[in-house]
C-alpha cells in the first residue's frame, strides 16, 4: 500500500481517516481501476460507497468518458427498464419520443448501479446480458444494440440471503462480484469517529461564519462507543444540527446525550404479546400479513352466511362492499416502504359490485381489472386511484395474471 499515494487520494476525495478497512477499500480501488473488469461494493447505508466507483472511473482507463451514477431503488419498476436501455417511440404510454438510455450515452465511460439489490427480476436478466455480450436492447425495439460500458454496483442489501430468497439471480451476483470492495460501518472505525466530527463541524463553521463545536473528551468516548446505525450520514446529520441548535460551542455527554437516538438492540419493529394475543411480529410487513389474513377470514364467514341463506342479497352486497373498503385500505399499508408521488390525477374509482360473495383474491383482482380499464390501461393512473404505489400495482398485475 502507497501511503503517500494513499494520502493524495484522501486529500481529492475528501475522504477523513484511517481506519484499517477503510485503506484497504481504498487501495483494492486503486489497484483495480485500470483493469477493465465489474465491481460491487457492499456495505451499509450511509457508509459512503458512492466515493469508490468514482476513484476507480477517475483512475481507469476510461477517466477521459462520461460518468453516470444511477440510483436504482429511486427508479419505479416500471421504467428501470427504459431509463437504461432506452426506449421507441410508442413503447408505452406516454411515451411521445425515443429516448436513449444510461447504456447508451455511458458508452465507452463507466455506469455505477446504486442499490443495485433493488432491481426487478426481469431488468436483472437484461443487465446479465449486458454484462455477458455487450448487447441489449430498447424498450419496443428488435433492433440489438452494443455497448461498451464498466459496470460498478453497490448494494446494502445481503445479496446472498436475497440469492436464496429468489430475489437476485446468482448468475448476475457472479458477474457483477468480479471485484469486491467491503466498506466498512462507522462504529467500526474507532477515532475516525471524531476526526468526521471536526470536519463536518469546520464546514458548518466556514458555511455559516459561526464558531465550531467542539468534543470534550468524555463526549468523544461517548461518539466512539455509540453504534451509528446511520453511519456517516447520521453523524453528518448530529454534527450539523448540535452546530445550529446547541448554544455551547464546547459539548458535554450531558449535551451530546439529547441529541443521540436511543440504541435499539433490533432494529426490526415489534409488538409486545398480552394476555389475549402472544403472536409476536418481527416487522412491520408480518403485521399486514396479519391483516391481510383477518380480512381473509371475514370475508369466508361471510360467504359461508350467505350460502346458508342467513342474509339476504341486499346485506350481502353491502358486506362485500366493507370488504373492498378493507381491502382498499389494507393495500395502502403495503405501501409504507415504497410509497411513490402519482404522476397524473385520478377519478375515484366505482366500487366493485357483486351479487355472490368473493375471495379476497378474486375482490383484489376485481378491483385492479376495473381500475385499470377506467384508467386506459395507464398504470400510474391506476396506482393512484387505488392509493397503493406502482410497485405494489405491478407484482399484483403480475401475480393475478392482469398484463
Amino acid at each position: 500500500m502507497d501511503e503517500t499515494l494513499l494520502q493524495r487520494i484522501k486529500q481529492r476525495y475528501s475522504v477523513v481517516g484511517n481506519a484499517d478497512g477503510l485503506n484497504r477499500a481504498l487501495d483494492i480501488a486503486l489497484k483495480i481501476a485500470p483493469v477493465d473488469l465489474s465491481v460491487l461494493i457492499t456495505g451499509e447505508s450511509g457508509v459512503g460507497k458512492e466515493i469508490i466507483p468514482r476513484i476507480i472511473h477517475d483512475h481507469s482507463t476510461r477517466k477521459g468518458k462520461k460518468y453516470f451514477a444511477v440510483n436504482c431503488g429511486a427508479i419505479p419498476e416500471g421504467t428501470i427498464d427504459s431509463e437504461l436501455f432506452g426506449h421507441e417511440k410508442g413503447a408505452f404510454t406516454g411515451a411521445i419520443d425515443s429516448r436513449e438510455g444510461y447504456f447508451s450515452v455511458a458508452n465507452g465511460g463507466t455506469l455505477f448501479l446504486d442499490e443495485v439489490g433493488e432491481l426487478p427480476m426481469q431488468t436483472q436478466a437484461r443487465l446479465l446480458r449486458v454484462l455477458e455480450t455487450g448487447e441489449y436492447i430498447r424498450v419496443g425495439a428488435s433492433e440489438v444494440r452494443k455497448t461498451d460500458v464498466r459496470i460498478v454496483a453497490a448494494t446494502n442489501v445481503n445479496i446472498e440471503k436475497a440469492i436464496e430468497e429468489g430475489k437476485f439471480r446468482e448468475d448476475l451476483f457472479y458477474r457483477l462480484n468480479s471485484i469486491s470492495i467491503q466498506m466498512p460501518a462507522l462504529r467500526e472505525r474507532g477515532s475516525d469517529i471524531v476526526l468526521l466530527f471536526k470536519k463536518f463541524a469546520l464546514e458548518m463553521s466556514e458555511r455559516y461564519k459561526m464558531p465550531p463545536v467542539r468534543l470534550n473528551e468524555e463526549a468523544k468516548k461517548m461518539l466512539m462507543a455509540y453504534s451509528w446505525p446511520g453511519n456517516v450520514r447520521q453523524l453528518k446529520n448530529i454534527t450539523e444540527n448540535l452546530s445550529v441548535t446547541c448554544g455551547c460551542r464546547e459539548i458535554t455527554p450531558d449535551i451530546l446525550r439529547d441529541y443521540l437516538p436511543e440504541r435499539r438492540a433490533n432494529q426490526l419493529v415489534a409488538i409486545k404479546p398480552n394476555a389475549e394475543n402472544s403472536r409476536s411480529f418481527e416487522n412491520e410487513r408480518e403485521i399486514l400479513y396479519q391483516i391481510l389474513f383477518d380480512l381473509r377470514r371475514d370475508v369466508n364467514e361471510l360467504k359461508k352466511l350467505v350460502h346458508e341463506g342467513h342474509l339476504q342479497n341486499e346485506s350481502a352486497t353491502k358486506k362485500s362492499d366493507n370488504a373492498v373498503t378493507l381491502l382498499r385500505s389494507s393495500m395502502k399499508e403495503q405501501t409504507i416502504q415504497e410509497e411513490e408521488t402519482p404522476y397524473w390525477e385520478a377519478e375515484e374509482v366505482d366500487t366493485i359490485e357483486e351479487n355472490q360473495p368473493r375471495s379476497l383474491e378474486d375482490t383484489e383482482r376485481e378491483l385492479i381489472r376495473q381500475t385499470l380499464t377506467q384508467t386506459n390501461g395507464r398504470r400510474k393512473a391506476a396506482a393512484d386511484k387505488l392509493g397503493i404505489s406502482e410497485r405494489t400495482l405491478y407484482r399484483k398485475i403480475k401475480e393475478y395474471g392482469l398484463e
